[in-house]
């Protein structure tokens, strides 16, 4: 039940009233007599409006979600806590700043709070959990940050994959898999036996790191890397003369949001904006100084390390010339209507063991940069809710460690900046791309000094963006940090608009935000209308037709761009690869392990594609046969006569618990495609899987003027009337007012209440 819907109760540990005022769209402004107080409320509010998914997230990380849902699983809790934080909490919660320490247990005393006063009055209580029949969980300051799988980390994964490959056909389909930048010959560690990897490896991974799925439905958003943009413009290219911030974070689309945007008002700052709902603080907003945003920096983080075990001993791996013992950890797993399970835990010096193959004798561990002290997700954000200028907010970030970001700024002041930060290993003696022997001979160097990476502050083009694609200079001397960027096609798009222009407002801002303009498919079309097939059907000539008159943009109600995608996505991009693999062994093999390995829902990377279209452009005979085969191929299919991309491509947001409305929403047409800047990838079911889950737009320096979007709506309870009320809005480009200043949000404000220190239920104040 929304916030704003029922009889307000105390918080025990406040040292002074609190004040909330909740707006017409469901955003909190909290305003506290000290950054305790404020915390301690930002736990209250978040678990009013979201305490199931809350209870979900902790569950799901620590590892105690049989309990609850049964001896299904038993297993993800067994792989949950192989990626706790094992080390010192006490030094761990310190990591975070000033704010740290107070900011994690003041949220936390918030957050039972709220479920001390449900424990009284069960109407507080969220109706999944009567639903379900069971209580939230209390929560602790250090669970906040032992918690790490909900980053977002997936080199193992590539490792893993790549190794499979190049073991099974070779480097020539390796790069027709997954494309690596820099384009550097892959090199195998010496000792890796490449014959010892295999999928089964990365089980207890993906179990920990995945979604939960209840029914069929995931419960929250994934832990893969799913891009994200953000630009900031500088006042020399504005119409008012003040810098623009922009940030819309991509993610896959669970209900409720994965993001929560909140105020925070108290003497040691003043910031708005949006995180994640379990955590305190916020990291993307601004706090009437300085306007920050984050897109994923996909650093390599991550490595796999293969060890052979002690023959006369299992518990021992080789390690630098003898032999070492595993450190093993027993530990109960409750399973509801069940007897609990007793499971070991083994931990190598690397950290968390993945999987042992008895038959061959091995182990296999990881190493996470995520797992050393003060890298728990997000949490570096607590460090710069007092920024006052681009200059303190740089510095704040210097101690930034996971998951690696691009951070974009701007200060009241005039100044923009962009600066990646992460904690990232040094590898002196291998570059991270396939697993690498656990005896000793791969061990990081310590990490990169922050100011190792590149940066660029008030640059003369008067404008800095990111959108997880390759933004080394060419000039980077050192090891590469990862291989693994994302297309550039976001980016691309969005620096073709920032150039082009002058003027920008927070309407042109908004534009580029819900831009649908594809630039893999105007070099596609490009490619058609050059190479024409001849003889086609009717059917087929008809479809190239509509696609040679297309503005290329993936509007909802484009039949073009139906076809268009339809044809590409499904017909020609499998006759690109079976050119590709021609001389190949088993090709059919082939072509079959990239689809798997893919690890992209339905979408691929259109830049393998358009690489082969490159090389098949001088054949044009081969070229030709190929379009012609795939254009008839897909006139089989072609939907109806004036069915759309929105038709055959929609959103939903469904309940992990319950499929039918109100709690799910029906399907929502979208606009967009996997490569437009108003990203939105699908599956094999023609739903919507990753997208904007939030757009924030902020005018630095009149801060009332900025404007955000959540969806599907602020709370995560089906009762509230901001359940579902912003899903609308999002998917039509709308944006409501990011309400800032006293007169502002008294001017929204729809409600008013007081969270008092009192340790009972008596004397509530609703104001």
């Amino acid at each position: 039940m929304s916030s704003s819907s029922f009889p307000k109760n105390s918080i025990p540990t406040l040292e002074a009233p609190v004040t909330v005022r909740v707006d017409s769209w469901g955003i909190s402004h909290i305003e506290a007599a000290s950054s305790r107080d404020v915390f301690r409320a930002q736990g209250w509010v978040h678990a009013a409006d979201r305490l199931f998914q809350m209870d979900l997230w902790l569950r799901r990380g620590l590892g105690r979600m049989a309990e609850v849902f049964g001896e299904g699983f038993a297993q993800r809790d067994r792989a949950a806590r192989l990626f706790l934080y094992r080390q010192d909490a006490d030094s761990e919660q310190k990591a975070y700043g000033e704010h740290g320490v107070d900011a994690l247990r003041c949220f936390a005393e918030g957050v039972n709070a709220f479920i001390g006063a449900a424990a009284e009055d069960t109407i507080l209580l969220p109706p999944e959990f009567h639903k379900v029949g069971y209580q939230p969980l209390q929560w602790k300051a250090e669970d906040i940050s032992r918690i790490r799988s909900h980053g977002l980390f997936d080199n193992v994964i590539q490792e893993v994959d790549r190794a499979e490959t190049i073991r099974a056909f070779g480097e020539t389909v390796e790069n027709l898999r997954r494309v690596r930048e820099p384009s550097l010959p892959l090199v195998i560690p010496e000792g890796l036996d490449l014959s010892a990897i295999g999928p089964e490896i990365l089980q207890d991974y993906l179990l920990a790191t995945s979604p939960v799925v209840i029914d069929g439905v995931p419960a929250m958003a994934s832990a893969r890397s799913e891009g994200s943009n953000n630009w900031v413009i500088s006042g020399s290219k504005t119409a008012t003369g003040r810098p623009i911030l922009a940030n819309d974070p991509h993610r896959s689309l669970p209900l409720p949001s994965l993001r929560y945007l909140v105020h925070l008002k108290c003497p040691d700052f003043d910031v708005i904006g949006a995180g994640e709902p379990v955590l305190p603080g916020i990291s993307i907003g601004h706090n009437g100084k300085v306007a920050f945003g984050l897109t994923i920096f996909p650093s390599d983080q991550e490595d796999l390390y293969v060890y052979d075990l002690n023959p006369d001993d299992a518990g021992q791996y080789k390690w630098q010339g003898g032999w070492a013992a595993f450190n093993v950890v027993q530990e109960t797993i409750e399973i509801r209507d069940s007897e609990p399970i007793e499971v070991e835990l083994l931990f190598s010096t690397h950290g968390p063991v993945l999987h042992v193959d008895k038959e061959a004798n091995r182990a296999f561990a990881l190493r996470a940069a995520w797992l050393e002290p003060g890298a728990a997700p997000y949490l570096g954000s607590l460090r710069y809710l007092t920024a006052n200028s681009v200059e303190e907010f740089l510095t704040a970030v210097d101690s930034w460690a996971a998951p690696s970001v691009n951070h974009v700024v701007a200060d009241d002041r005039g100044n923009i900046a962009w600066a990646p930060r992460g904690l990232i290993p040094r590898r002196p003696n291998w570059d991270g791309t396939l697993p690498v022997p656990g005896d000793g001979r791969y061990e990081w160097d310590g990490f990169l000094d922050p100011h190792e990476l590149p940066s660029a502050i008030n640059p003369p083009a008067g404008w800095l963006a990111s959108a997880n694609q390759f933004n080394l200079p060419d000039d980077w001397g050192l090891n590469p940090v990862t291989t693994e960027w994302l297309a550039p096609f976001r980016y691309q798009r969005i620096a073709e608009e920032l150039e082009g222009a002058d003027q920008w407002g927070i309407q042109e801002n908004a534009a580029l935000q819900n831009d649908v303009l594809s630039l893999p498919a105007r070099t596609i079309v490009e490619v058609l209308r050059k190479h024409q097939p001849e003889n086609l059907t009717e059917a087929a000539q008809a479809a190239v037709k509509s696609m040679l008159s297309w503005d290329c943009r993936m509007d909802h109600d484009s039949e073009a761009a139906a076809r268009f995608e339809l044809w590409f996505r499904e017909h020609l991009r499998p006759l690109l690869l079976q050119w590709a693999l021609e001389g190949v062994a088993e090709p059919d093999k082939a072509s079959a392990h990239i689809e798997r390995t893919r690890r992209e829902d339905n979408t691929g990377d259109a830049r393998v594609d358009l690489m082969i279209l490159d090389q098949l452009e001088r054949e044009p005979i081969d070229l030709r046969a190929i379009l012609a085969r795939s254009l008839e191929a897909a006139a089989k299919h072609w939907p109806d006569v004036g069915e759309s991309w929105g038709d055959i491509h929609t959103a939903r947001f469904i309940h992990p618990i319950c499929s039918e409305a109100p709690w799910s929403l029906p399907p929502i047409p979208k606009s967009g495609g996997p490569d437009t800047v108003n990203v939105s990838a699908r599956d094999k079911n023609r739903v919507q899987t990753v997208g904007a889950s939030l757009r924030l737009i902020c005018d630095v320096g009149e801060w009332d003027n900025s404007v955000a979007i959540n969806t599907p709506g602020q709370s995560g309870d089906p009762r509230s009337e901001h359940y579902s009320d912003l899903a609308s809005p999002w998917a039509s480009g709308q944006y409501f007012q990011l309400a800032y200043s006293s007169e502002a949000v008294a001017g929204l404000a729809q409600a008013q209440y007081v969270l008092r220190p009192e340790a009972s239920m008596k004397n509530r104040s609703l104001v």
